[in-house]
């Protein structure tokens, strides 16, 4: 398989987790039956907590694949912008183009149906578009059942197509969470899912420093940075480009890979 088949990796059998379900809690009846209620809960119980880490954990492939880092020889990385767009875009577009980085940025399909002049700007100055959900459901995307799901992913797939005029192939879970549901309308519309290898939490951290220092332990060739634009705290691009400094002095290149 070459290096591009093997990045992009849809979901061949996104169902295939109910199949395994299925015969995981069948088992779990046999042991309560054979060896006595104590055994069948404490299996029961770790059975479901099995599921509950595939779906928390931004990186679990428990119910489909999923991309951490991406192959390369060279001191490159892969940055990526969630959240967006918004009024900060532009001046992270500035400051990517002045570091000579690229980057995807994981658009929210409402706000970018609110800002097509944004996405446009992303698109023309040579940067990826990703799918991050239609309305950005934080709170309750891990629970989200199945046609929840399809709504979120293929409405803002949708959108996104319809602004450029591609649609987006990487999709960034929101918060990571990723749910039995996801993987099908991720098949559906030829999406792979995108999660990372370095972050320094700055959705809700404002330090620079401490977010830059925790980054700069994860970097290594084939590191998928994860960084948000527009945070609460309002300290989102002074972190971007405290990042993109980090980046150029570790003789690293942000890059977006083909594939």
């Amino acid at each position: 398989m070459s290096e591009p088949a093997a990045l992009h990796a849809v979901p061949r059998h996104p169902r295939a987790w109910a199949v395994g379900a299925l015969v995981l809690h069948l088992a779990v009846a046999l042991a309560w039956w054979r060896l006595g209620w104590q055994w069948g809960l404490g299996l029961l119980m770790a059975l479901h907590l099995a599921f509950v880490w595939g779906t928390l954990r931004p990186g679990s492939r428990l119910f489909g694949p999923v991309r951490c880092r991406f192959p390369t020889a060279q001191r490159e990385v892969w940055l990526t912008i969630d959240d967006g767009p918004s009024a900060e875009t532009p001046a992270i577009l500035d400051l990517l183009d002045r570091h000579g980085a690229r980057a995807t940025f994981f658009l929210v399909g409402e706000r970018a149906q609110a800002r097509p002049d944004l996405v446009h700007a992303i698109a023309t100055r040579g940067h990826g578009i990703g799918n991050h959900s239609q309305t950005h459901p934080q709170a309750r995307f891990w629970a989200l059942g199945p046609r929840a799901m399809r709504r979120e992913i293929l409405d803002c797939q949708r959108a996104l197509a319809a602004l450029t005029g591609t649609p987006p192939r990487w999709f960034r879970a929101v918060v990571g969470h990723a749910n039995p549901f996801v993987h099908a309308p991720l098949r559906e519309a030829g999406l792979s899912r995108l999660a990372w290898s370095a972050r320094g939490y700055d959705a809700v951290e404002s330090d620079s420093a401490r977010i830059t220092a925790a980054i700069a332990r994860d970097l290594a060739p084939g590191a998928i940075v994860l960084l948000h634009e527009a945070a609460p705290h309002g300290r989102s691009v002074e972190i971007i480009a405290a990042v993109l400094g980090e980046l150029d002095r570790a003789g690293y290149r942000a890059v977006v890979p083909e594939g």
